[in-house]
Order: structure tokens, then sequence, then C-alpha cells
């Protein structure tokens, strides 16, 4: 599939899909995932300035040439232009961090393949979370063309991305709550 037959896929909010070396990837989103999908954005939101975006499942053009790669990390921390507007596809160079938060069917993509793929892009940062049990936030930078492990964290860290401090609070991005 290219890049512009992936462009023509009718939008679809049930699935993640990713076009993968020119295969198109499908995957269930467990309610339970995307609930802390889209609370980390909204932490992470809290806390950037102007020009600065948290964006969750967006579009990421790792490759644009045939056979083409797009990945939907769970959430993208992004500057320039692509922070300043409403985009739904970024690139790369967009990317201040991404951010992918470890599924039942993704483990492998996210701890193996996504992490070279997004250092072999250039993406600055990596964050890897972990949420079973208490959630934990493994952090990565980008050393030369791979990652450096940075930091374990969990509970209610202060990272720092780009001289932006972001506090977390990492235990509630799967907590049910409760009924009173």
């Amino acid at each position: 599939m290219t890049l512009s037959e992936w462009s023509a896929l009718p939008e679809n909010n049930r699935h993640c899909r990713e076009l993968v070396d020119g295969v198109l990837v499908v995957a269930p989103q467990p309610p339970r995932h995307q609930l802390a999908v889209w609370r980390l954005a909204a932490q992470l939101e809290r806390a950037l300035p102007r020009g600065i975006a948290a964006l969750a499942r967006i579009e990421l053009v790792i490759d644009e040439e045939h056979p083409a790669t797009v990945r939907v990390p769970d959430v993208l921390v992004v500057g320039g232009a692509a922070g300043a507007s409403h985009v739904t596809r970024v690139w790369p160079g967009d990317v201040l961090a991404a951010i992918e938060i470890v599924a039942p069917g993704s483990r492998r993509t996210d701890r193996v393949t996504k992490l070279w793929e997004y250092a072999a892009a250039g993406i600055r940062n990596y964050w890897l979370l972990e949420p079973e049990d208490a959630v934990r936030l493994l952090a990565y930078e980008l050393a030369g063309d791979s990652y450096i492990p940075t930091g374990e964290y969990s509970g209610t860290p202060e990272m720092e991305l780009e001289g932006i401090t972001l506090p977390l609070d990492l235990d509630a991005l799967t907590v049910l709550r409760t009924t009173v």
C-alpha cells in the first residue's frame, strides 16, 4: 500500500491502524488502554506552553517512500507548525517525544520495533509506559542513532522535556472511578 492509498482509507476509531512497510496492520484498542491515552494527553497538554501540543493517536509518517510506514503513537508531543495547529499527520522533525502505552497486543512492537524505528527517524525522546500493576514510565533519549535509557519512573514524577517540566500522575492513567 502506498501513502496515498493509506490516506484514502475511511476513518476507523474502533481499531488502531498503522502502515508498516506498505502493509496495513490493524489492532484492537482495549477500553482501559484508550482511557490511559486520553488521560495522558490531557495531563501533558495542561503543562505545555503555546506552540507545543500533546496529540493523541495522530499519524506519524516514518517513511513516505514505497513501501511507506505510518505509525500512530498513543501520544506525541509536537512543536513547530504541528504544535501550533490542529494537524492529523506529522513528520519526525515535528516530534519532541513519542509516547507508547504498552498493550497486550503491542508489547514487542512498542518495546523493540518502535524503539528502533523512532530512533532511526531521529525522534529525540521515547517514553514507554508499562501499565501492568503500578504504571511505570521508561524514558529514553536519542544518543547518536539509538536510544539510551534515562530513567524509570512511577507515581507522580516531574518529567523534563526540552526544558519544560511536566508533572504527571501515572497511577491516575488507569485507575477506574468508583461510584458514590
